[in-house]
């Protein structure tokens, strides 16, 4: 337990690190780049609080205590922590099923719900569960952020038109309820809206630098106050309190509301760990910043944990907010102390000037920010380059406009993750070949193999969910080239192996060597040869069989593949030792062999040689040409070894009055002899077709010595 507790106690010391490493001219930037964010945080929190349908003041506090704590507890310097769009709208999806809108009970659910967010997250980072963010794949938080922003268009609709329709996270019965009640639509606030938006768009694009959304609704108000439109039916935030975000009065333990909140809780957490991750990578892209996924995890856990407690709700990593904190210059993460500071200031300032705000002038903010939240450019770009990617994000888009927002982002995390699982137990199994200048094996296609050595490469991890398949594709080359009794497997790009890998190998190990081959293993990562050391698994396949560098293939050469195989049925130079070898074409000079017969031979079934076997062994004399290493390795038990180069050499005074049956691998090295025989007078000689390949392929048996 005190082992435990020094191991996690950094994860909540970095506050005292970040003022440890404080300098005066750091300070400086960081003030100014927090002015500059909390200009854009002080309207985006009120119109995100309007998301969730919670009060402008729950967004403020959010955002003031959010940017504090996720500064100070995160690892990013720049990631920015505060109320979101899409996490406002999950927080309402998940309220709607607890609470009323606007009653005592939703304002306690959305504080418990940070709560439960928080504490979900703080566990994740304890439990060093980060690298599960890797799992995820962007194309989840694109579709989602983009049916997020099509919901909330949906939704402000009815602000901007000052039409009663019921807060709802469902896309139908919204954009329904709306169409059926158009006829309702308040004409001043629905003009006031508009122009608000008009305003913003043509500021963003004539003086991008300008914060339009503070302007915009500066503008409403200044338009209500001035001609009376309150009075005429526009409504409005009315006035916001000046305090200090005060102490909520959260339940300390509510079975009911527990169960009724823990699965947005879950949700939210999961999507807002990926989605504070994702920005906070994409601006340590450029500022070369190195990230602590854990220690991030524990910041946005602190920072919901704080929201809720003081009266604020869930919270997130703002991507606009965190770009701009870095383009504006922060040095340190006290730019996120700050921008807080400042938004507590704007507050108690500018209060009472919210009597004015209407509500129409925030749902134009917010409709600009949803079409924001829309990236066609990351859209397009996944459609045109990955056909997985495109599922899940279209998927996930899908889901969040017709299921409940937090099965909608769940499903989506789990055909992500169901993918990576589909992928990662499919890995690549190819064979390999040396290339043209025989320095680096690369993958074959259509280069010959050599009929001996199987050089395999699998890419990818042996763990329980890949066994099969690499098993599987190991069978199926060795059905297709059964003449491979010896694989070469190469284990360079294989950084995990688990207890179902240690038996698959095992298998395909007694598989190779019942047929009297054998395996070798190359390119093991430390981490794999301590698995293969620690399950015994190096004793099963010898250490000789475990490459240590060096050429590899050339001592399965010299030592390990037949040489007469090579020189009488390979036609092909695959390795560079092949290169000076000596093939069957001229390794048997016809010319100065005494006879040489021509045309057909005489051949006779392995089926054949068996039944006469069976019935008297003595009425056939087998006579195996194969080189010694290859007989005593793998022959018919009746059969007698003279090797090929024996009868180039002269008559190999075989018996002339019994029946010769000539065998080899395949057949080729003894119609060879055969022929030899033949030419010296030989009649009663016949060849074996298809050799002891055939053999072995009838089932009959083979004698090992």
């Amino acid at each position: 337990m005190i082992r435990w507790l020094k191991e996690n106690s950094a994860f909540f010391t970095r506050p005292a690190r970040i003022f440890t490493d404080m300098q005066a001219i750091a300070v400086r930037a960081d003030m100014l780049a927090g002015l500059t964010v909390a200009v854009i945080l002080l309207p985006q929190a009120i119109a995100y609080a309007m998301i969730a349908d919670l009060p402008p003041q729950m967004g403020l506090y959010a955002a003031i205590v959010a940017s504090v704590v996720g500064a100070l507890w995160g690892s990013s310097r720049h990631l920015h922590t505060g109320p979101t769009n899409a996490i406002s709208l999950l927080a309402l999806a998940t309220l709607l099923n607890v609470a009323e809108p606007g009653s005592s009970e939703f304002l306690v659910a959305a504080g418990y719900l940070a709560l439960m967010v928080g504490v979900v997250q703080i566990v994740a980072g304890l439990a060093r569960m980060g690298v599960l963010v890797n799992f995820v794949s962007d194309s989840v938080v694109v579709g989602f952020t983009t049916g997020a922003g099509i919901l909330i268009s949906v939704n402000q609709m009815r602000h901007l038109l000052r039409l009663d329709v019921e807060s709802s996270p469902e896309f139908y019965l919204t954009a329904r309820s709306i169409v059926t009640r158009l006829g309702e639509a308040h004409w001043p606030s629905l003009l006031l809206g508009v122009s608000t938006l008009v305003l913003i768009i043509g500021l963003k694009r004539l003086r991008p630098k300008w914060p339009s959304a503070l302007l915009g609704m500066v503008a409403a108000a200044v338009g209500v106050w001035a001609l009376g439109l309150d009075e005429r039916g526009v409504r409005v935030l009315g006035e916001l309190p000046r305090n200090l975000p005060p102490l909520a009065d959260l339940p300390l333990l509510n079975a009911d509301l527990i169960f009724r909140l823990a699965p947005g809780a879950m949700a939210i957490a999961a999507i807002g760990l990926v989605e504070a991750m994702s920005i906070a990578r994409a601006v340590s892209s450029q500022s070369g910043q190195r990230l602590d996924s854990n220690q991030e995890f524990v910041g946005q856990g602190l920072a919901n944990v704080i929201s809720g407690l003081f009266s604020g709700y869930a919270v997130s990593g703002s991507f606009t907010r965190s770009a701009v904190n870095h383009t504006a210059g922060a040095r340190t993460p006290l730019a996120g102390v700050f921008s807080g500071a400042w938004v507590l200031v704007f507050m108690m300032l500018l209060a009472p000037l919210a009597i004015y705000l209407p509500h129409t002038a925030l749902a134009a903010v917010l409709l600009v920010t949803a079409y924001s939240m829309v990236d066609w450019r990351e859209i397009r770009r996944i459609a045109r380059i990955s056909p997985g990617d495109s599922i899940i994000m279209f998927s996930t888009m899908g889901s969040t406009l017709i299921f409940p927002l937090e099965f909608a982002v769940l499903s989506g995390m789990f055909i992500s993750f169901a993918r990576f699982l589909v992928t990662t137990s499919a890995p690549r199994v190819h064979a390999m070949v040396p290339d043209s200048g025989f320095s680096r094996l690369i993958p074959a296609r259509t280069q010959p193999l050599c009929p001996q050595l199987a050089i395999v490469e699998v890419e990818g991890p042996l763990y329980f969910g890949a066994v099969n398949h690499v098993e599987d594709s190991l069978e199926d080359m060795r059905r297709r080239r059964p003449g491979q009794i010896f694989l070469l497997l190469r284990l360079n790009h294989v950084d995990h192996i688990d207890v179902s890998g240690i038996h698959m190998l095992e298998s395909v190990v007694r598989r190779y060597r019942s047929r009297g081959g054998d395996v070798f293993i190359d390119g093991a990562r430390p981490r794999v040869l301590y698995m293969m050391h620690q399950s015994g698994f190096i004793q099963t396949l010898g250490r000789d069989n475990l490459g240590r560098g060096g050429n590899v293939i050339g001592r399965l050469f010299h030592h390990v593949l037949h040489p007469g195989i090579c020189i009488y049925e390979c036609e092909q130079r695959v390795f560079a030792e092949c290169q000076a070898l000596p093939k069957h074409e001229e390794s048997a000079d016809h010319e100065m062999i005494g006879g040489f017969a021509h045309g057909p031979v005489p051949e006779i079934l392995p089926s054949e040689v068996k039944a006469a076997l069976d019935e008297d062994p003595d009425s056939v004399v087998l006579v195996d040409v194969s080189e010694v290493k290859e007989f005593v390795r793998w022959h018919i038990s009746e059969a007698a070894n003279l090797p090929l180069p024996r009868f180039s050499l002269g008559d190999p005074g075989l018996e002339r009055d019994r029946k010769l049956v000539l065998v080899s691998r395949i057949g080729r090295r003894s119609e060879l002899a055969l022929r030899m025989l033949l030419g010296r007078g030989y009649t009663n000689a016949v060849n074996m077709r298809g050799g002891m390949l055939a053999w072995e392929a009838a089932g009959y048996p083979i004698a090992v010595e």
